[in-house]
């Protein structure tokens, strides 16, 4: 488990880094800054929580792995995928509706945070 995470977080890591990058000169210039802003959100919260990842990894290599941790990756991992893919395809499609599924990546980020904390509490 800890070695899985460890590396979906790096590799979640390079993806925001290549992501921003992309963004900043390449998408700038054609979305414009009100979108661009919504994009660089998406980037944000997408290192913080691949950093999240890496940090359950190594969590589980020093503490021992649990169901919790387990959670608490998985959700961090689909939160990525919703908050920050729905923000990064609506400030380029510019699809409103898109912005519904936001929210359920944030409640996604929240209760993997949740479940690391009461993982850390129990041991």
């Amino acid at each position: 488990m800890a070695r899985k995470w460890i590396g979906i977080g790096a590799i979640f890591s390079m993806l925001s880094v290549m992501i921003g990058a992309f963004g900043a000169h390449m998408l700038e210039p054609i979305i414009g800054e009100d979108k661009i802003s919504v994009y660089e959100t998406g980037v944000q919260y997408h290192m913080i929580h691949a950093l999240g990842l890496i940090l359950i990894g190594v969590i589980a290599k020093l503490f021992g792995e649990s169901k919790l941790l387990v959670w608490a990756a998985r959700l961090l991992f689909i939160g990525i995928i919703l908050f920050s893919g729905s923000l990064y395809a609506l400030s380029v499609s510019g699809l409103g509706p898109l912005g519904a599924i936001t929210p359920l990546g944030g409640v996604c980020f929240i209760a993997g945070w949740i479940c690391l904390v009461v993982s850390a509490l129990k041991k």
